[in-house]
């Protein structure tokens, strides 16, 4: 253990290849992206970030949703120049008679405010790779989600070690969340 006494509000993004959604549907040409994933990295965080390139058109998340924080997407252009931008996204925001679908064809940043339901978001045309970054102002990621059969509560952190139990993989049992980063 480091004799630092702030080390654990360190993380070092490493690469992931996400090769699931949250319901464990397949994703189609996975890319390279970098999360911080909140309380499941660093006990106690109420943050929770990703980066990356998206490269292939694809679904990224198909079930709409809503969180208990609001959360932010971010889509860009790989060199941040909006002239870079060659791409066709689709979010929809709102659910049945309310949903509205938003054509993001440009750099966009949407807010998503706690309880809005929203997807799913459809990476539809990507001919230069889009910088996609969704930031959720929660220790954890997930929500209620409207699945085929009905509501239901639901958490992801990806395929991670959890920062409590070195021996398990994190399954979202949400105990991180009220760790002090301290211990």
């Amino acid at each position: 253990m480091s004799d630092l006494k702030y080390e654990k509000l360190v993380f070092r993004f490493e690469p992931e290849y996400l090769d699931k959604s949250v319901d464990g549907t397949k994703i189609k040409d996975a890319s390279a992206q970098a999360y911080f994933r909140g309380a499941c990295q660093i006990p106690g965080s109420e943050f929770n970030i990703g980066f990356g390139l998206v490269t292939a058109p694809g679904v990224v998340d198909p079930y709409p949703h809503r969180h208990y924080a609001d959360e932010y997407l971010i889509f860009g252009s790989e060199t941040l120049n909006s002239k870079d931008w060659d791409a066709h996204v689709e979010l929809t925001l709102g659910i049945g008679d309310d949903a509205e679908t938003y054509s993001i064809d440009e750099p966009t940043t949407v807010r998503i405010p706690a309880g809005i339901w929203h997807c799913p978001l459809n990476f539809v045309r990507v001919t230069k790779p889009v910088f996609f970054q969704p930031a959720l102002l929660q220790g954890m990621f997930g929500g209620t989600y409207m699945m085929p059969d009905g509501e239901r509560e639901m958490y992801y952190n990806g395929q991670i070690q959890c920062v409590l139990d070195p021996d398990k993989k994190c399954d979202a049992c949400k105990k991180c969340l009220t760790a002090d980063w301290r211990k």
